[in-house]
């Protein structure tokens, strides 16, 4: 399988006079967070809200800044989250691609709204236990 990148637009949404910018986005459900490079921080004036160590893929550890809000923007969908500045590419970790219910089709080698809910992003908000039976059901069937 290759490397599977979409398109998605950034923006500043404490900056709503400055011009959302479209990027070319590396898919990563091996990271967590978005990452930015400093050069889209710097355009988006994103404020830094703090330092956090992040876990590189070769295991070395580095402090970055942790900037925001940044939305996320891709296709019918958006996002609202922080941003690690790191690296030379935007890369889309787990949460900004759960929170818009994206997929990967490995298969196309594309990054997708979820087909099962084209029109509105779906996710799980709170799992429940069932006390008669034990098992996890979702909050809106119990």
């Amino acid at each position: 399988m290759g490397l599977i990148r979409g398109s998605v637009t950034l923006a500043n949404p404490t900056r709503p006079e400055l011009v959302p910018l479209p990027v070319s986005a590396l898919a990563d459900t091996g990271a967590v967070h978005l990452c930015i490079p400093e050069h889209l921080a710097i355009q988006l004036e994103l404020a830094e809200l703090e330092r956090r160590e992040v876990v590189l893929a070769d295991g070395r550890r580095r402090t970055v800044p942790y900037v925001g809000p940044v939305e996320v923007r891709f296709g019918n969908r958006r996002c609202f989250t922080g941003a690690m500045v790191l690296g030379t590419e935007v890369l889309l970790g787990a949460i900004p691609m759960e929170d818009m219910d994206l997929v990967l089709r490995p298969q196309l080698q594309s990054l997708e709204v979820n087909p099962e809910s084209p029109n509105l992003p779906t996710s799980v908000a709170m799992r429940v236990k069932d006390r008669k039976h034990r098992a996890p059901v979702d909050a809106g069937s119990a």
